[in-house]
């Protein structure tokens, strides 16, 4: 037996216990209609007290078809039986095959290390879906012709069910945007449903419960669908309609009565409809005009008079696209913003300032004469004279106006678009409003918080805020580069360079595994990636926006960290055959191994220095020669593919691409570098991404190194470095040594940095280094977003090197970690918690009085690598005692200035001199 293992034995009371919780089917807490017939399920351990090297060595799983039989511990669908295995995650369920609308319930109980049972799991469910499309029995119903401009279509139905009601199921998507109602209340909370995908080949839908909306005796169904990216504008496309003319309803509802057959309503020709409504227009990126004159009193419920309302056209057959369940967290308001300020630059025009860059849109109180016209833009930023800047929007109008009824105090909140804005500007009042006349509504994609930092630094602070507020900005079913501007695609570079960041902050899991689908669906047959996901050129048969380095790179990169972070060895399953098939386009276009043969747009180091507009600033010398940057991205995608392989016991694909790797590293060499370490161009990028991405013999790595540290001379100690070198960069600097060199980095607040941005204000990450100079003012408004997460791949670096988290590719998912914190730049104290997918893990340090105190903890179940920054190990002690002799600690090593521990479960306490 291990020495650890025995360590953490003796560690453990015999009094202790853990207890299951967090259940998760498919990463979704208790989800509904799901389409996985062998879904996987997970949970976290916790323990009773502070016990240390707890972990399960045996579990139990029931799966019953009722609460009933669950609480009664018979598991009818399944029962595991006690399966010794101390896995906690991804558990694949081995019952009864599952069928359409089956509910599952379950629970979960597993044994420590001392063999006690712990008590049973709260419980937990999962329903299935409609399994076959021809289980829908419905119609697309909607409009018979397109309209412009484009308002919402109303739908509805009545229907008399008879009997008292047990559960009610609707299953519902659209061709666009829908809100679905039942006798006057709004069916779920999610916002902008059924969210993106390529629409012609994948299509989600929706299951809610609707048992407490409906009656025994007279009921309604509505709808309100809007065009949205089906059928509205699309950024960078011109136009109109680039998946379909105009919206469409697909809904199947089931209702179980306590006696007799189930009652079934679905959306069929019988619908009637009018698109004579309020909401007159509506579009993603250029807001809602709503003319509240027009509004139609109960038209959702059931004695409504539908007489003048027309026939809702449907149409035969479902179409060719699947329908399937929505893996990721649905958009959803996360939380409300309220003004901080009022202003009035200008007689007549209302300006509201909430504080934070954010994204969603404002709830708005108003009153005023019926006709009254209320405008209302957003913004992020303002003018000097305190008027709302827009040039940045380009063609996207980003404008609400609401007509008023003239009916005492109104309400106005949109439904089918979403803006991205600090400032909210209101005209046409008839007197100036009350401050808080308007609120904003946050909302995103759902995914679930899995990160807290916090430091001594008020700097370094809102530098993390700020990170986090432009994640959730840029989430609304695709990582998009920005959400304000007419763009708001989900380009893959940059969420490629920000992957990591987002899954220290966010629990990514759900989200990746829906938007890699997206990936998938719209890459090329020739094996191309696309440039941004989904794609509509995968329509219009335009051969644009394929194949670009290092955006189509992260068609292998953020699947592998999928693998790194949350163990997910079946999506690497399904999306390897992808990887591997761009690895193959592009070896196929340069035999040489030199990506010199890039088609169509090289985006290169997006945004380096050279863009930059500061008198002074070096005009050249920021953007990395484009094969040196092409190549080395092709050699990182080909390594990581050997990698995919081995994990998925691919043999001959791992030796393959671990061949081909080297062979482009060999190329690499000899075409770009030179003896002493130099390589072509000499940027600080090129160096960067050569000694990240292991391109370099061990006998260069030292000059290259030492190079790109001379670059900083030439930009005066600062970054030339763009959205693909910045964080690699600063991890580089940190991985040989030079910690206080990226601290000093880290802490300029003169132009570029990061601080630069904060001391201009900035509560988000901006597109651009210089998006906003006092004195010069903004950048070329064609491209100057101030909330784009591209720069705020920096949070890996905060994550790795101010927490020290870093995940072990040997033990994927946390089963292993190492903490190696670098305690620099001035910090006197750090602190950060992350929910992973095993449970959470802590890291704390502080430096007092010559001592540095490192407090670690690691959930039931892991390992964790502790350096605790130290000159000598036998001057470290945890839990006041030497540190080689403290229970459930084991000595490693002591390695570059630290001493090196493994621990097991529990809380960890590490002193040390400083």
């Amino acid at each position: 037996m291990r020495p650890l293992l025995l360590l953490l034995l003796c560690a453990v009371s015999a009094g202790a216990a853990l207890t299951p919780a967090r259940l998760r089917c498919e990463y979704r807490v208790d989800p509904l209609g799901i389409d996985v017939r062998e879904p996987r399920l997970s949970w976290t351990l916790q323990s009773s007290g502070a016990e240390r090297g707890q972990r399960q060595t045996a579990f139990q799983v029931l799966v019953a078809a009722s609460p009933r039989l669950l609480s009664a511990n018979r598991g009818d669908l399944w029962d595991s039986g006690r399966v010794e295995s101390g896995e906690t995650i991804h558990l694949v369920y081995k019952g009864r095959p599952l069928t359409s609308r089956m509910r599952c319930y379950w629970k979960v109980r597993v044994w420590d290390g001392t063999g006690k049972p712990s008590p049973w799991s709260a419980p937990a469910s999962w329903t299935m879906g409609l399994l076959d499309p021809s289980e829908w029995g419905a119609r697309w119903i909607g409009p018979d012709n397109p309209l412009d401009p484009q308002p919402a279509v109303m739908l509805r139905k009545g229907f008399n069910t008879l009997g008292r009601i047990r559960r009610a199921t609707a299953y519902v998507t659209a061709r666009g945007l829908y809100e679905l109602r039942i006798n006057g209340s709004r069916v779920g909370d999610q916002v902008l449903a059924p969210e993106w995908t390529s629409y012609r080949k994948r299509l989600q839908y929706q299951t809610y419960d609707a048992t407490a909306l409906l009656r025994s005796g007279g009921n309604a169904i509505g709808a309100l669908l809007g065009p949205g990216w089906y059928a509205g504008r699309i950024g960078l496309f011109p136009g109109r309609r680039h998946y379909g003319a105009y919206p469409q309803l697909l809904l199947r509802l089931e209702i179980e009565r306590e006696s007799g057959p189930a009652q079934v309503v679905v959306s069929d020709g019988t619908w009637r409809m009018t698109t004579d409504g309020p909401i007159r227009e509506a579009d993603i990126l250029d807001g809602e005009v709503y003319d509240a004159r027009k509004e139609v009193p109960d038209w959702d419920r059931p004695d409504f008079d539908d007489g003048r309302w027309q026939q809702a056209r449907a149409e035969s057959g479902l179409g060719s696209q699947a329908l399937v369940w929505q893996p990721n967290e649905p958009i959803r308001v996360t939380r409300e913003l309220k003004p901080a300020g009022l202003s009035e630059p200008r007689p007549g025009i209302y300006v509201f300032d909430l504080g934070q860059n954010m994204v969603g849109w404002c709830r708005i109180r108003l009153q005023g004469p019926a006709g009254t016209e209320v405008r209302i833009r957003y913004a992020e930023m303002l003018n000097d004279d305190g008027t709302v800047y827009t040039a940045n929007l380009r063609s996207a109008a980003q404008t609400d106006r609401y007509i008023l009824k003239g009916a005492g105090e109104e309400i106005f909140e949109p439904r089918f678009t979403y803006h991205g804005f600090r400032y909210v500007e209101l005209t046409g009042l008839q007197a100036r409003p009350p401050e808080d006349a308007v609120l904003g509504r946050v909302f995103h994609s759902s995914s679930p918080d899995a990160g807290r930092f916090e430091t001594s630094s008020p700097l370094l602070d809102r530098l993390m805020r700020n990170i986090v507020w432009t994640q959730r900005g840029n989430m609304h079913s695709t990582p998009t580069d920005c959400p304000q501007r007419d763009e708001r695609l989900g380009w893959m570079g940059d969420i490629q360079a920000f992957s990591q960041t987002a899954i220290f902050n966010m629990d990514m899991a759900g989200f990746f595994t829906k938007w890699l689908r997206d990936v998938r669906d719209d890459q090329a047959a020739d094996g191309r990636f696309p440039d941004f996901a989904p794609n509509p050129h995968t329509l219009t048969g335009k051969d644009a926006n394929f194949g670009v380095p290092a955006w189509g790179d992260a068609g292998v990169i953020v699947p592998w960290r999928m693998y790194q972070n949350y163990a997910d060895t079946r999506l690497l399953a399904e999306h390897f055959e992808a990887a591997r098939r761009w690895v193959d386009f592009v070896e196929s276009r340069n035999p040489r191994l030199l990506w010199e043969n890039s088609r169509g747009n090289d985006y290169n180091d997006w945004l380096n220095a050279d863009t930059l507009i500061y008198e002074g600033w070096p005009k050249t010398g920021g953007m990395v020669p484009k094969p040196v940057f092409a190549t080395a991205f092709f050699a990182h995608s080909a390594d990581l593919v050997s990698k995919m392989a081995v994990v998925l016991g691919r043999k001959e694909d791992a030796q393959h691409y671990g061949t081909l790797f080297r062979r482009i590293r060999e190329a690499f060499n000899r075409a770009y570098v030179q003896p002493d370490g130099t390589i072509e161009g000499d940027t600080q990028a090129g160096y960067a991404l050569a000694l990240h991405f292991n391109l370099l013999p061990e006998e260069r790595r030292a000059g290259a190194l030492e190079k790109m540290l001379a670059g900083f001379a030439r930009y005066n100690g600062h970054l030339s470095t763009g959205i693909q070198s910045s964080h690699r960069l600063m991890l580089e600097l940190a991985r040989h040594g030079r910690h206080e060199e990226a601290y000093r980095v880290l802490n300029l607040r003169t132009f570029p940095s990061w601080g630069f941005m904060i001391e201009n204000g900035a509560t988000t990450i901006w597109e651009r280094w210089d998006g906003y100079v006092k004195g010069r003012g903004f950048q070329n408004p064609g491209m100057n977003s101030f909330n784009h997460w591209a720069f705020g791949a920096i949070g890996e670096w905060m994550w790795r090197e101010i927490a020290g988290i870093h995940p072990d590719d040997a033990a994927p998912g946390f089963r292993r970690f190492v903490v190696r914190p670098k305690p620099g730049g001035g910090l006197t104290w750090a602190r950060a918690s992350y929910e992973s997918i095993r449970g959470r893990i802590a890291s704390g340090w502080r430096i007092e009085g010559g001592t540095l105190r490192l407090t670690v903890t690691a959930p039931p179940g892991t390992t964790a690598a502790v350096h605790v920054p130290a000159r000598d190990p036998e001057a470290v002690q945890e839990g006041g005692r030497p540190a080689r002799s403290a229970a459930g600690v084991r000595f490693l090593e002591a390695r570059a200035g630290a001493a090196v521990f493994e621990i097991g479960s529990g809380d960890h306490e590490f002193t040390a001199p400083w």
